[in-house]
């Protein structure tokens, strides 16, 4: 019994830990936070600043190779939506690959070759988290789909980790559409 009380202390200790050092997060940005201004590459190694799309809605998918078909209904809503002019204008997407445990040689190589051919099938630019460094910095879930919406003025509208039910999806279609109609 003494076991098990101490390896409950010991285990909050940890995570309170984790929660007073700098820079270590354990959840998604909350609704109404300023979104972090995080950096990503695509496989060619061309930038991208979250502050640099500020005044636009930003929408981040974000995914690893194994959670990329968590959320599939989600990018079929976003599909329909996407054939007008009207989002393609006035959305920006950041699909997001967390490809941090393929940071070496050569490795690193192969994986820009498929965010490639990727990119080209899906029509929108895939950007690579190499180090996990934009994970981090929004708190993101390793191994899960992660969906995190920022309104034109930077604040976090939705975020959401994992397979988002209906009620969460109707959620944040319906604060996309309020952001590109108003």
């Amino acid at each position: 019994m003494r076991s098990r009380g101490k390896a409950s202390k010991v285990i909050s200790a940890i995570v309170l830990g984790a929660a007073l050092v700098p820079g270590v997060s354990l959840a998604l940005p909350k609704e109404g936070a300023e979104a972090p201004n995080a950096r990503v590459e695509d496989a060619d190694g061309r930038a991208l600043q979250m502050s640099s799309l500020k005044g636009k809605p930003i929408l981040i998918m974000y995914e690893d190779k194994d959670s990329a078909a968590q959320n599939q209904p989600l990018k079929d809503d976003l599909a329909k939506l996407g054939q007008g002019d009207k989002y393609k204008q006035k959305v920006a997407i950041a699909a997001i690959a967390d490809v941090s445990s393929y940071d070496f040689w050569p490795a690193k190589g192969f994986v820009k070759d498929a965010i490639r051919e990727e990119s080209k099938k899906q029509k929108t630019t895939i950007y690579c988290d190499w180090d996990g460094s934009f994970r981090k910095a929004y708190g993101i879930r390793k191994g899960a789909s992660n969906v995190i919406l920022v309104g034109k003025d930077g604040r976090v509208l939705f975020a959401g980790s994992g397979a988002l039910g209906t009620g969460d999806r109707k959620k944040l279609i319906e604060l996309l559409g309020a952001q590109v109609e108003g």
